[in-house]
């Protein structure tokens, strides 16, 4: 079960067909909109009512994501829509769990998911794409890459975790009384999962995001789940574009939406031109689009195939765009937009793979040109990105999940 945008859903289909090659039957619950991308990979689809870019995004309190400015202020408005639309959702997860023997759940959905898991009476394991639970290392990736020391950290990490069922508990007050659940106060089932150990496994490489040494019993760092990809080949007008010159740069920023899509493809266009550089512009959610014979722009097309032939790759820093980056081992210049992106920039950037976080609002041609010359004249960012993407995709993500579920059914 997973709710949010595209990010959020894609590493779930290659971690489902690893599911039913090793002999489950497994069904993806998530929106709607998302069902194309399980077709072939052998897993069922339940479908979420709720359409997350339609319904969230497009909307005037969605598109202020984009505008505020600070990570609490984003949060807030993102916990408003959560709480319109889980009650939503609640009659079709509970649906699909009817028919399940153990469920498998993302982080967004982790209260409520629970919560049915508790009242079906079923076993249930957490899927984080992010390092969500409290330490003294970092503070909540949700929170960008503040840092507010050891103590302070951990108390946020504490916070984040009260705060997340906090949102979601009306809609977990209601399955419970459905289900026949005593009532709880918002934050006693996420003490009660704390205290009891409650298995969580987390889909990014320790040699991007190391295990912390404080966390609990029972949080562990599986490895990257690599998306299904049911079309890996490029469509015959990008092939053609990608041969006729050097490898161009890729420029997308996923399901992060812009106030001016228009002004900031400018932007961008004129960085690359500056540069020197050819560029592939992903519309995304966002609407990016740039014309003339060193630009090409694309729609959908799997990061799997696309990201190696790149020079570099500027992107929004979401989890799964990071995640491909890495795995292609090329250069990036992540351009943070929203929630967890400041975390996963700062660890490209730890990591020796970009030359530094370039926050959307202070984006400009001038500090991107300097950005992508960096990126992609020097031999060592290209190098770092090379050797940790060939270390990177010799991890097997999916083998701890795949043990875990098959000691849980015996």
């Amino acid at each position: 079960m997973t709710a949010g945008s595209r990010g959020d859903v894609a590493p779930f289909t290659g971690l489902g067909q690893a599911l039913v090659r090793a002999g489950h039957e497994v069904t993806l619950v998530t929106h709607a909109r998302f069902a194309p991308l399980v077709t072939g990979s052998g897993a069922g689809f339940h479908p979420l009512p709720v359409d997350p870019r339609a319904e969230l995004l497009e909307t005037p309190r969605g598109r202020g994501l984009s505008r505020s400015t600070s990570a609490a202020g984003k949060m807030v408005r993102l916990a408003k829509m959560a709480r319109t639309v889980a009650a939503r959702m609640t009659d079709d997860l509970l649906a699909a769990a009817e028919d399940c023997e153990v469920l498998l759940l993302s982080g967004s959905l982790v209260p409520l998911g629970h919560g049915i898991a508790e009242g079906l009476r079923l076993p249930s394991v957490g899927l984080h794409l992010q390092p969500l639970a409290p330490t003294r290392e970092f503070a909540p990736s949700v929170l960008g890459d503040r840092s507010w020391g050891a103590v302070g950290n951990r108390l946020a990490g504490h916070g984040m975790g009260l705060a997340m069922e906090q949102v979601l508990s009306a809609a977990v007050l209601e399955v419970r009384d459905r289900l026949g659940l005593p009532r709880r106060r918002p934050g006693a089932a996420w003490r009660a999962r704390e205290r009891a150990n409650w298995p969580v496994l987390h889909g990014f490489s320790p040699l991007v995001v190391p295990r912390p040494r404080d966390w609990r019993t029972g949080l562990e760092v599986a490895g990257y789940w690599w998306p299904y990809d049911r079309a890996p080949g490029l469509p015959p007008e990008l092939r053609d574009f990608l041969d006729a010159g050097p490898a161009p740069v890729f420029v997308g920023l996923g399901s992060a939406t812009v106030p001016h899509p228009g002004r900031l493809s400018a932007e961008l266009v004129r960085a690359l031109r500056r540069a020197g550089l050819r560029g592939v512009f992903q519309r995304g959610w966002g609407g990016l689009v740039a014309d003339g014979d060193d630009m090409l722009t694309v729609g959908e097309v799997p990061h799997s195939v696309l990201f190696p032939r790149m020079a570099a790759v500027v992107h929004h820093a979401g989890a799964g765009t990071t995640a491909a980056g890495v795995r292609a081992g090329v250069p990036a210049v992540p351009v943070p937009v929203q929630f967890d992106a400041g975390f996963w920039a700062a660890r490209l950037v730890a990591l020796g793979v970009a030359p530094g976080a370039m926050p959307l609002r202070r984006l400009t041609a001038e500090n991107l040109t300097q950005a992508l010359v960096r990126a992609t004249r020097g031999p060592a960012f290209r190098e770092r990105a090379r050797a940790l993407g060939a270390r990177v995709r010799a991890e097997d993500g999916t083998a701890a999940v795949v043990e875990r579920v098959n000691a849980l059914r015996g």
